[in-house]
């Protein structure tokens, strides 16, 4: 079970928090024409590493947080509300385990 900072609610456990997509991602201009919509909804990158997401704490207080967390191993480096700017590490991806070693 991971524990998420919640910005008003203090550190909760995972299973109070509904994962809601990436927060990387920016609305088209409203005259940015049909491909650019079809990219904004369907199309979307699987990164490895240090990823900014959205998360609502559907269990407390039912506020969006942005979080900044390891696709490979979880790790949760920094959490905040919606408009802040949140620092991602820089650091390299781990390197995954060699089958049988």
């Amino acid at each position: 079970m991971h524990r998420i900072d919640c910005p008003w609610c203090g550190p909760r456990d995972e299973a109070e928090f509904a994962y809601r997509g990436d927060a990387t991602v920016r609305r088209p201009a409203p005259d940015a024409g049909i491909d650019a919509f079809y990219d904004y909804v369907y199309t979307r990158a699987n990164p490895r590493g240090w990823h900014t997401e959205w998360w609502h704490h559907a269990g407390g207080c039912r506020q969006f947080v942005q979080v900044v967390r390891h696709t490979m191993t979880h790790e949760i480096a920094a959490t905040g509300k919606a408009g802040d700017t949140l620092p991602v590490p820089s650091e390299p991806v781990p390197s995954e385990p060699v089958p049988g070693a």
